[in-house]
């Protein structure tokens, strides 16, 4: 007998595109029979011909803040993510973390999580544990060793990498990201970057990403390429990326489906000059939290947040749709929501961003097709992770799977309501367990830590 057995699912192939229709066994976990299933589940699922896929991999997210999880006895951010099919998550980006490798880790395997977890260790956090609280400096050759010690060390607690968040510590040149790398002893990591500055400057920055990777023969994540070249540049770095892959250099982008981005107002992103840079004026900024939350800026309120109350989350609205667009569509980019909330409060893409692929850039829109959507979101991800038994509906793989309807599936987040929950998810499972049902969240302890595999 199976553990939970799902019947009339639809599957599409990855690689061909070619749909069809079987049952899936699940036994401890673990997919053990994809196609007639002749026994019986202890659980039964009707898919009802709806879309059975591979739980969504979303590969850029920001972890939540543990103590506050412990105080609240809930995830602020992944408890949204789990209603959009997303099953696994990698944190630390843009090189942040709320926590050590080891806390984090620690927590979600003695008390469980939405989802499962990788992490980044954040140059951004080592530079703080260095004693670097100043993002214009630049470390010193002590700081950048006690660093490096700290990077052994989380690799050594499962961290997957190390990611950078060089806009946000533009103190941070070329010399330190590189002699940092040149003391890691773990060679088999994956490295992630929020570039160092976006619009006209965003060229060279992709092209700083791709000298890093052949410095270092180290694979390279773009963050969020979106946010980096879709004000006029977009097309030109796709191109300079994908001939930096043909000249093989390991090299792989996400991107999230919205025109806007979030950042705190008193970070760097927000420095003199930015409007000029975008073409935009203090309107185009939006603040996402705290009490003028949903109010647009002008010069006397941005100046005065920025001063007094620096770490207020703000959304930009300053980039090209149709640029975000040739993004999602170019084949070494994966889909990842760059999801973070605080106290409920933020970004839609930390609520919508899967819903709204199928939505309006597959169904609406026609700019992906339903298979290239779903690769975007389990198989590449996945292969980029190196997660062996995550990503695909195959015998030995782990049973993450969501099931939704292709034709109603929507994000309902808004800026104005970030985190409304989707339409059109009927189960999300993790581990061979139901962790929502018709959007209702029943079981958010199911996921688990991933540590660092040998292979990236």
């Amino acid at each position: 007998m199976y553990d939970l057995k799902i019947i009339n699912s639809k599957i599409i192939d990855m690689e061909t595109g070619e749909e069809k229709t079987c049952d899936i066994g699940i036994k401890d976990g673990i997919i053990v029979d994809v196609g007639n299933c002749h026994g019986s589940g202890e659980i039964e699922i009707d898919a009802n011909l709806n879309i059975t896929s591979p739980g969504f991999i979303d590969i850029h997210i920001h972890e939540e803040e543990i103590d506050n999880v412990i105080k609240t006895n809930s995830f602020d951010v992944t408890n949204k993510m789990i209603l959009e099919g997303v099953t696994t998550a990698v944190a630390g980006n843009c090189g942040s973390n709320k926590q050590s490798i080891k806390k984090l880790a620690d927590y979600i395997n003695n008390c469980g999580a939405p989802i499962n977890y990788l992490s980044y260790v954040g140059h951004r956090y080592l530079r703080g544990l260095a004693g670097n609280i100043d993002p214009y400096s630049k470390a010193s050759e002590r700081q950048i060793k006690q660093m490096a010690e700290e990077v052994n060390k989380s690799l050594e607690d499962g961290a997957i990498g190390i990611s950078f968040g060089l806009e946000y510590s533009p103190g941070a040149d070329f010399e330190e990201i590189i002699s940092l790398l040149d003391l890691v002893k773990n060679r088999d990591i994956l490295l992630a970057a929020h570039y160092r500055k976006d619009a006209k400057y965003g060229i060279d920055s992709i092209k700083e990403l791709i000298e890093v990777s052949k410095c270092t023969s180290l694979p390279m994540q773009i963050s969020h390429i979106g946010s980096c070249t879709a004000f006029g540049m977009m097309e030109e770095s796709l191109e300079i990326v994908q001939n930096a892959v043909d000249e093989g250099i390991d090299l792989l982008a996400d991107c999230y489906p919205y025109d806007a981005f979030e950042a705190s107002i008193g970070s760097p992103v927000f420095d003199e000059g930015c409007f000029e840079l975008w073409n935009k004026s203090y309107d185009s900024i939006m603040l996402s939290e705290g009490p003028y939350r949903g109010k647009r800026c002008d010069k006397n309120l941005f100046l005065k947040l920025r001063e007094e109350y620096p770490t207020t989350l703000a959304i930009a609205y300053v980039m090209n749709e149709d640029e975000v667009i040739k993004a999602l569509q170019a084949a070494f980019v994966m889909i990842g929501s760059d999801g973070f909330f605080k106290k409920n409060q933020g970004h839609p893409r930390g609520a919508g961003t899967f819903p709204r692929v199928f939505k309006k850039y597959v169904r609406e829109m026609n700019k992906l097709s339903l298979r290239d959507a779903l690769r975007k979101m389990t198989v590449m991800p996945a292969e980029r992770l190196g997660l062996a038994n995550k990503g695909k509906l195959k015998v030995g793989f782990d049973a993450d799977i969501v099931i939704f309807n292709p034709e109603t599936v929507a994000d309902k987040a808004t800026f104005d309501e970030p985190t409304i929950p989707p339409e059109g998810i009927k189960y999300v499972i993790v581990g061979g367990k139901v962790a929502v049902e018709d959007n209702v969240l029943l079981n958010n302890r199911l996921g688990r830590f991933i540590e660092r595999k040998q292979e990236i």
